[in-house]
């Protein structure tokens, strides 16, 4: 739960329940529909999907992306790139 009076019930004894910050979707789709729907009623800012795993840094926009989205992924795809010339 992330919600810590909920986990708290759920797990009393636990030192993290309640404190997610990473979020693991069973689909695209759910994460998609989840991530934007949760960004665009909170005004939050969010960054991703990030890709993980492939050979080179390759990230995603969809085609309503706000502009800070194309400058969070541009950022967080050129630290990608410098972590791997750093191997």
């Amino acid at each position: 739960a992330i919600d810590q009076s909920v986990a708290k019930t759920k797990l009393p004894n636990s030192k993290v329940a309640g404190q997610a910050t990473v979020f693991i979707f069973p689909d695209l789709n759910t994460g998609n529909n989840t991530y934007k729907a949760v960004q665009r009623s909170s005004g939050a800012i969010a960054i991703g999907p990030v890709l993980q795993g492939l050979n080179k840094p390759v990230n995603d926009l969809s085609r309503g992306c706000l502009v800070a989205d194309i400058v969070n992924t541009v950022a967080i795809t050129g630290i990608q790139a410098q972590e791997e010339e750093s191997k």
